[in-house]
């Protein structure tokens, strides 16, 4: 268990509160559960759609700089696994589902171990071992508070934050049930930890 979560929990034991806490909270997200099957039935397939501790997001456009950075990246990667059978990837528009939250990120790629149990009509998808989430100004906070806790908490053994406009990478890698960073880097030569002997410097080479 992550220490964090550890410490939340220990602090709520000591509280003469916990049962109060714990009955309150019991309520909440029973009420959070009903909101997250409307969702389920009312998202569209055109929207770019999250539910969020409660919160519907519905996303706006994104930038061109945005799109031709994940489009570049996810076609770098899928042309890389066309050869080597370790897993799938996929860009945008796929639904992954965590405890509480579900969350379309920019890129994501699963092992080939769990790509092997999807079904052809899968709506929801666990959690992946690799994440890609392209900031903007008005998703940045989310995907360096509530999403990078999300998918540490769940595994997501490779998160990577990609700004377009300043024009870096932070490669973060689970270690011990938390993420650290790795490198923060604009040279765009990276190499992953997960997806087995991928390099965009190598990949970008090939493509040339």
């Amino acid at each position: 268990m992550n220490l964090d979560i550890q410490n939340e929990i220990d602090i709520i034991k000591k509280s003469p509160s916990a049962v109060l806490i714990f009955k309150s909270l019991q309520n909440y997200l029973e009420k959070e559960k009903k909101k997250r099957l409307h969702f389920y039935e009312t998202v569209r397939e055109d929207q770019k759609a999250e539910f969020i501790n409660g919160n519907i997001i519905i996303h706006s456009s994104v930038m061109l700089r945005h799109s031709n950075v994940s489009f570049y990246l996810a076609n770098l990667i899928h042309n890389y696994l066309s050869y080597k059978t370790i897993g799938v990837v996929h860009h945008e528009k796929l639904m992954i589902r965590l405890t509480r939250n579900d969350y379309e990120p920019d890129i994501c790629f699963f092992n080939k171990e769990k790509a092997d149990n999807f079904k052809a009509d899968q709506l929801l998808f666990p959690a992946p071992d690799f994440i890609v989430e392209v900031i903007s100004k008005s998703t940045e906070k989310t995907d360096r508070t509530i999403k990078f806790t999300d998918y540490q908490n769940h595994g997501v053994k490779e998160y990577w934050i990609i700004d377009p406009e300043k024009e870096f990478v932070e490669q973060y890698f689970l270690k011990n049930d938390e993420y650290e960073l790795i490198q923060k880097t604009s040279s765009g030569q990276i190499t992953s930890f997960v997806i087995d002997g991928f390099s965009t410097q190598q990949q970008y080479q090939l493509c040339k």
